[in-house]
């Protein structure tokens, strides 16, 4: 039976949408990335001391003292954690996504409720987005808006806006008939039965709806960092790649304290359902509070157009404009980003920023830009299939900030070689070359399954895996384990010795995907027995020096690795001081 080209029929959607529409998306880039702005800057304008201060206010016009307290206690750990900036970069994109979907999702709600065609339509939509892995939302969001905060908002849009739709939908539905024919028989108009009878009883719902919705965005900050959008999500994503437990735990805490203001703030904005809302205020009163709190909001936040202008913008620099003085990097954790940093220093790039997402979003924006025959600098490394599929080069490194050329080492758990033998003389044997990778890389590029790729790959290269096997004694079974980061070469090297293991050697092989601080920290507790993915001497140097004592290393699988800055061939640049 024929396989279904889904795959195809979404990357030609995909590609037809980016060519069709790119001007409508660029105005929805311009006018979020504008609003998360806004929001960051008007957050970051007052005192954190200020702030502080306004959201325990707040927090007592809204709640009570607990509710206070908390607001007050929590904020006050932010800022001596020292994630003031981050949090607040976080608040501005989880309030932007808060409104798009509120903006979008109560309207509808609303046609839900009053169309069972639109209900019919809308219904499915929904259940899609809610069941759908929110990664997959990242690649597409990159395509059509670059990387930053504004795909991070529309991946966080799409994942969190189901819960308006539906709870606004199930508010009105649930308004009792009775008063719904009351109002009609007053001769009330469509909108005047919408606005002053159903909406006011079906607001505690549409608020719980609303509620859930900040919360799902909150929860997506993480992964929305693996595309570019800074904030706290970043740093819990780099403590995870590095494994350094006690910041995670430090990052995540501050996600938790975000979390319950947000949730009770939502909470307390309308009542409880049958509960009559008290308040301190008369209405008059409100009116003025609300026009004088919108006023220092408004003013406030638009000051942040006129003042602290990015030094940049007047540089003069023809390559930083181009590339509007950013460096497409991949994610936080890696040795690579370290090197990078460590350019930026070297090479005195003061203006430059180093935006931090995953290697897929990296390759996705270079694809996009070498389509459109723009200027991109990303971090680069070789082996890596783009380099065999696209005409790129290495920006020089005078100062040699990445080092010298890299090798890729196999690394083992201590008393492997004592308790699989066999399988210890094959991964010490184990060595191809960047060419022999390309061949593999590139299929498992053009759509070829990893697994069958190194089945067609030892096939045509049985000289070299009958030198890997050589006179060694097949295995009965044995269970062995090899852990790999998802990174294109590492992906080829670690299905090619997994499939020589299982089917030359006898051994029953699983092989896991983690990141690089798990990676490492699997093989030196012996819960791993190898990897193939250490690159040295700057890469992993971090984690090397870590667990050299905890693990064997047996050798080279790979010489002439390579990482640094990366353009297109099409650029006219040659050196990393050429971006002076």
């Amino acid at each position: 039976m024929p396989k279904l080209p889904i795959a195809e029929w979404t990357d030609a959607a995909v590609n037809w949408l980016n060519d069709s529409l790119s001007g409508f998306f660029g105005v929805i880039s311009t006018i979020i990335e504008s609003v998360v702005g806004f929001f960051s800057g008007l957050f970051m304008l007052p005192h954190p001391f200020l702030f502080i201060i306004i959201f325990g206010v707040l927090a007592y016009l809204l709640g009570k003292w607990k509710l206070t307290a908390f607001t007050v206690i929590g904020f006050l750990l932010i800022y001596n954690l020292g994630y003031w900036t981050q949090s607040m970069d976080t608040l501005g994109l989880v309030v932007t996504s808060g409104i798009v979907s509120v903006v979008i999702g109560v309207p509808l709600g609303i046609l839900s409720a009053y169309s069972r065609s639109v209900e019919r339509v809308v219904t499915p939509i929904l259940d899609l987005m809610q069941t759908m892995p929110a990664f997959v939302y990242l690649l597409p969001a990159v395509t059509f808006f670059s990387l930053g905060v504004v795909p991070g908002v529309i991946a966080s849009v799409i994942f969190s806006i189901p819960p308006t739709i539906r709870m606004t939908h199930l508010g009105i539905r649930q308004v009792s008939t009775e008063l719904v024919e009351a109002a009609d028989a007053f001769g009330s108009t469509s909108a005047q039965k919408l606005f002053k009878v159903q909406l006011p009883l079906a607001m505690p719902t549409l608020m719980s709806g609303v509620n859930q919705t900040i919360m799902l965005s909150l929860s997506m900050v993480v992964i929305a960092s693996m595309i570019g959008a800074q904030g706290i999500g970043a740093e819990v994503y780099r403590a995870v790649g590095q494994l350094q437990i006690g910041k995670g735990f430090e990052a995540g805490l501050v996600v938790v304290v975000l979390a319950i203001v947000l949730d009770r703030f939502s909470q307390n904005l309308v009542g409880k359902p049958g509960k009559k809302k008290s308040t301190r205020f008369t209405s008059k009163q409100r009116i003025w509070m609300i026009s004088a709190a919108t006023a220092i909001v408004l003013i406030a936040g638009f000051s942040q157009y006129f003042v602290g202008n990015n030094a940049a913008d007047g540089a003069g620099n023809a390559v930083g404009q181009e590339v509007n003085y950013q460096i497409v990097g991949i994610d936080p954790g890696a040795g690579i980003m370290t090197s990078t940093k460590q350019a930026l220093e070297d090479y005195d790039l003061t203006d430059w920023t180093l935006v931090e997402g995953s290697s897929s979003a990296m390759t996705a924006m270079l694809e996009k830009a070498l389509k459109n025959e723009d200027p991109i600098i990303i971090t680069g490394w070789t082996p890596h299939w783009m380099f065999n599929k696209y005409d790129l080069k290495f920006l020089e490194d005078p100062l040699k900030s990445y080092g010298e050329a890299e090798e890729i080492r196999t690394i083992v758990r201590k008393g492997l070689k004592e308790d699989h033998p066999t399988a210890y003389e094959f991964l010490d044997r184990f060595n191809w070359t960047a060419e022999e990778m390309a061949e593999m890389m590139i299929a498992i590029q053009d759509g070829a399954d990893p697994q069958q790729a190194a089945k067609e790959w030892a096939e045509a290269h049985k000289d070299k895996v009958a030198e890997w096997t050589e006179g060694l004694r097949s295995s009965n079974g044995e269970t062995l384990k090899l852990s790999y980061v998802s990174w294109d070469s590492e992906i080829a090297s670690t299905n090619l010795a997994e499939y020589v293991l299982e089917n030359e050697l006898g051994y029953n092989v699983t092989s896991l995907q983690v990141e690089m601080g798990p990676m490492w920290t699997g093989v030196a507790a012996g819960d791993v027995d190898a990897t193939l993915a250490a690159w040295m001497p700057v890469t992993s140097a971090a984690y090397y020096d870590r667990y050299i004592d905890k693990v064997e290393d047996v050798g080279v699988n790979m010489e002439g690795a390579r990482t640094g800055l990366t353009v297109p061939a099409y650029m006219d640049i040659d050196s990393i001081e050429d971006l002076k």
